[in-house]
């Protein structure tokens, strides 16, 4: 990749994020104080849990190390906007999970690139390959904190102060961040379509795996903090979904495009969609079945 093309990415995650600042509200937050255990509960599954577990699925299932490179990526990743929608189609807590995604977005800005550092420096495979790509440490936090955080501020304040002059800015910038990712991915697989073809035949099954652990870990959280039956939905959703896009633009722009971590962030970003529509359906059918218990 050359300088305009890095340009380019990074212009694309700073339009991500400024798209999803504008989105935030106070009451976005709210749950924060309404109910901080289940809260704190999310918070820690997502930041400390997925990334420890993904960790250990490493060191069982030895895969190469740039897979290994995109499992620990996306689970240092914040949570995806799609969570919010497929819990409320499953019949989850909501606000919880409008108040995890928020809070992880405005988490990612500092939290996301010190965490991508710390769980590939764990696994030995991974940080030796970092090792041999020469990534400079420093320059990749200034420049992911920066992109990340100054989209999230500029507009977090103009939401604030300008809330409807944000939420009409928000719907282009958000097609627009669509767009310019649906471009990436399109003009990836057209110069690697072999290659993407080959590695995803083969990593298709951790990918299901890996999910399938980050939703159960999702679920088993919330039955360790007692959370009624909705919140345990949203706690499971919010651990199961990943801002894949985040990941994959991550990737392209900050560790050479390295194929295997951009199809492992690229299939997880279909996957965790398709997984997530199954489950709903599950929780769906269980609640039926339970009214004609009764």
């Amino acid at each position: 990749m050359g300088p305009a093309s890095e340009l380019a990415m990074l212009a694309t995650l700073f339009c991500m994020m400024l798209a999803v600042a504008l989105g935030l509200k106070p009451s976005d937050f709210a749950f924060i104080k309404r109910a901080p255990r289940l809260y704190l509960a999310g918070v820690f599954g997502q930041f400390l849990i997925l990334p420890l577990l993904t960790l250990a699925l490493c060191a069982v299932l030895e895969p190469d190390p740039a897979v290994a490179l995109g499992m620990l990526l996306i689970s240092c990743c914040p949570g995806g906007n799609v969570s919010n929608i497929l819990v409320m189609f499953a019949r989850g807590n909501t606000a919880l999970s409008v108040s995890l995604t928020a809070t992880s977005s405005v988490f990612a800005a500092f939290i996301t690139p010190v965490a991508i550092l710390f769980w590939t420096a764990q696994y030995r495979p991974t940080a030796a390959m970092l090792d041999d790509i020469n990534l400079d440490v420093i320059a990749f936090l200034l420049q992911t904190a920066s992109v990340l955080a100054l989209p999230l501020a500029i507009g977090m304040f103009a939401r604030r102060h300008w809330p409807e002059y944000s939420e009409c800015a928000r719907k282009p910038l958000v097609l627009l961040a669509s767009l310019a990712l649906a471009a990436i991915i399109v003009m990836t697989a057209f110069k690697a379509g072999d290659l993407i073809i080959s590695v995803g035949s083969t990593i298709i099954g951790i990918v299901a795996l890996h999910n399938a652990l980050a939703y159960a870990s999702g679920y088993a959280i919330g039955l360790l903090v007692r959370a009624d039956r909705s919140s345990r939905r949203a706690l499971t959703y919010e651990i199961g979904i990943q801002n894949a896009g985040l990941g994959i633009v991550i990737i392209m722009a900050h560790f050479n495009g390295i194929g295997a971590a951009a199809a492992i962030a690229g299939l997880w970003g279909a996957w965790h969609i398709i997984a997530g529509a199954m489950l709903m359906c599950l929780f769906r059918l269980r609640d039926k079945l339970s009214m004609y218990s009764v």
